[in-house]
C-alpha cells in the first residue's frame, strides 16, 4: 500500500474526524503530544501527524478509515512495548487503544473479557482475586494485546502453554473497517492467524480468555551466583531440567546486579548469573524439587520463597523501565549444549552497561504439547529462547552495546531451531518467514490476502498478502 508521511492534516479533515471520534486526539502542536509520542523503548523517536486515543471500538473504526482514506500509514498502539518500536510510525496516524481497559473476570466459567488497553499486571490482579490467571509475559507494563498476538511466553508456559493458547475468541476491526468475531467456529481462519501472527489481520479491540487456577502463592524468585559459575551451572542445570514436572517454569539470567531493595547493597554491580523460578504446584513439592538448585555452589543469594503470584510477576519492572534505550536479538535452540553454554558464558563476561541482561527461557511441558499447526505461533518443539537484550540508560554506549548482541546472535546462529516473533527487531521479510516455516508463512500470506489485501497493517513483523492466484 502506498502511504503518505503528514507534517500536518488539513484542518477540514480533522473537523470531520472530530466530529465521529470520541477520544482525544493529538497532533504536533498540542499539548501533551510530546509525551504521547513515546514508547517503552527510549531508542525510537518518530513524529506522528497524528495519536487517536482511542474509547471504544467505534473510536478504533473511525480513526482507521479517517487514515486509510488520507492514505497515511497506519500504527497500533496498546502498551508500546514493541521492541522495534512499531507501534508508532513516522507521519502516520497512531491508534492508540491504551484507553480502552474494560475487564471482566467470571470466576464460574473461568473466562475473561479483556479489552485491547489492558497491561498484563492489570490482567493478573483482576484474576488472581479468584485464584486463577492467564499465562502471559513477564514484566507488568507489557500491553496484553501485543504480547498475546505474537504467542505471549511468561512463567507459566511449562504449566498451562502461551497467551494464545488460552484465547477462546476475538473482536476486531479489518482493514476495510468492518468488525468481526473471530473463534473456533466463526471465522475461523482469521482466529487461527491472530494466535501468533501478530497484528497482521486487523486491529484486536477484545480478547476473550480461558482461565486457569494459579496461586494465589507460588514458590518463587531467583537463585543467584557469581558470573563466574555460569559455565558450570549451566552444565547442571540442563540435567537438572530434563527431571522437571510442568510446575516448574525457569529461565538462566547473566546480568550485573541491579541496585533494587530485594538485592544487598554489597551485591550492587556484581556480575551474576540466576536461575529465575515460578513453581505453580504444590509448594511442598517445589521446595522438594528446588533444593537439588540450591545445594549447587552454593548461591550467594537465594529469593525463591513462597509469595503471591502477583509480586513475582513485578519482581523484574525496575530492570525494564520506560524511557531506556533497548536493542534485542533472540535465538531459540533445541538443547544447551557444551558448545552453547561455553559461547553463552563466554559472551556473558564481554558486555559492558550496567543494565544488559539476557533471559533463556525454558520451554517444553504444555507449551510444547499443543499442535505445531494448531495456531499460528512456531516452534513449539523448541527447548530454550534466547532473549539478547542490549540496555542503556540513553544514547551514550549504545551502539557499542548493540554490537555486542548482534555478534552475540551471530555466533548462535548454528544452534538455532527457530524464533519467537515478538522477540525479532526490523530483520526483514526473510527472517520473518524463516520464524514461522515456509508452509505457516505461506497460510498466513494467504489468510493476509483475504483480510488486508493493501497491507495496511504492515508496522509489525509484517507477512505481505500473496500475489492474487
Amino acid at each position: 500500500m502506498n502511504v503518505a508521511a503528514h507534517t500536518n492534516i488539513a484542518p477540514t479533515d480533522l473537523r470531520s474526524l472530530r466530529r465521529t471520534f470520541h477520544g482525544r486526539l493529538l497532533g504536533p502542536e498540542d499539548p501533551g503530544y510530546e509525551e504521547g509520542r513515546r514508547v517503552w523503548n527510549g531508542s525510537i523517536d518518530r513524529r506522528p501527524a497524528l495519536i487517536a486515543y482511542c474509547t471504544d471500538t467505534a473510536d478504533v473504526v473511525e480513526a482507521l478509515r479517517f487514515a486509510t482514506g488520507l492514505g497515511m500509514e497506519v500504527a497500533v498502539r496498546s502498551g508500546g512495548h514493541s521492541f522495534p518500536g512499531q507501534s508508532l510510525s513516522e507521519g502516520g496516524v497512531v491508534i492508540d487503544l491504551s484507553g480502552m481497559r474494560g475487564l471482566r473476570v467470571d470466576p464460574d466459567t473461568r473466562t475473561a473479557r479483556v479489552q485491547a488497553g489492558v497491561l498484563i499486571g492489570e490482567l493478573d490482579t483482576a484474576t488472581q482475586l479468584f485464584g486463577l490467571a492467564v499465562p502471559a509475559g513477564i514484566v507488568t507494563h507489557t500491553g496484553l494485546a501485543g504480547l498475546t498476538l505474537g504467542g505471549g511466553i511468561g512463567w507459566l508456559m511449562r504449566k498451562y502453554g502461551l497467551t494464545v493458547d488460552q484465547l477462546t475468541a476475538v473482536e476486531m476491526v479489518t482493514a476495510g473497517g468492518e468488525v468481526v468475531r473471530a473463534d473456533a467456529t466463526e471465522n475461523s481462519e482469521l482466529f487461527w492467524a491472530v494466535r501468533g501472527g501478530g497484528g497482521n489481520f486487523g486491529i484486536v479491540t477484545e480478547f476473550e480468555f480461558r482461565l486457569n487456577p494459579v496461586g494465589p502463592i507460588v514458590l518463587a524468585g531467583p537463585v543467584v551466583w557469581r558470573m563466574a559459575d555460569s559455565a558450570r551451572l549451566m552444565r547442571f542445570y540442563r540435567d537438572w531440567i530434563d527431571e522437571a514436572p510442568d510446575d516448574l517454569t525457569t529461565a538462566i539470567v547473566h546480568r550485573r546486579a541491579p541496585a533494587v531493595d530485594y538485592l544487598p547493597a554489597e551485591l550492587w554491580g556484581a556480575p551474576v548469573v540466576m536461575v529465575v523460578c515460578c513453581w505453580a504446584g504444590p509448594i511442598d513439592a517445589g521446595e522438594r524439587f528446588l533444593a537439588a538448585l540450591r545445594r549447587f555452589g552454593p548461591p550467594v543469594l537465594d529469593l525463591c520463597a513462597p509469595q503471591p503470584f502477583t509480586r513475582f510477576q513485578a519482581m523484574f519492572d525496575p530492570s525494564f523501565p520506560h524511557g531506556r534505550w533497548y536493542y534485542f536479538k533472540s535465538r531459540d535452540v533445541d538443547v544447551l549444549t557444551d558448545e552453547v553454554i561455553d559461547l553463552t558464558a563466554d559472551r556473558a563476561t564481554s558486555f559492558t552497561s550496567p543494565l544488559t541482561a539476557f533471559p533463556i527461557f525454558q520451554r517444553g511441558g504444555a507449551l510444547a504439547r499443543v499442535g505445531e499447526e494448531e495456531t499460528a505461533f512456531s516452534g513449539r518443539s523448541s527447548g530454550h529462547t534466547f532473549n539478547i537484550n542490549a540496555t542503556c540508560a540513553t544514547e551514550e554506549g549504545f551502539a557499542q552495546e548493540r554490537a555486542w548482541a548482534r555478534g552475540f546472535w551471530s555466533d548462535l546462529a548454528p544452534h538455532e531451531s527457530g524464533a519467537y516473533v515478538n522477540f525479532l527487531m526490523e530483520e526483514g521479510i526473510e527472517r520473518v518467514r524463516a520464524a514461522y516455516g515456509q508452509a505457516k508463512y505461506d497460510r498466513l500470506a494467504a489468510i493476509k490476502r483475504s483480510v488486508d489485501p493493501d497491507n495496511v497493517f504492515h508496522l509489525n513483523q509484517n507477512i505481505p498478502p500473496a500475489p492474487a492466484g
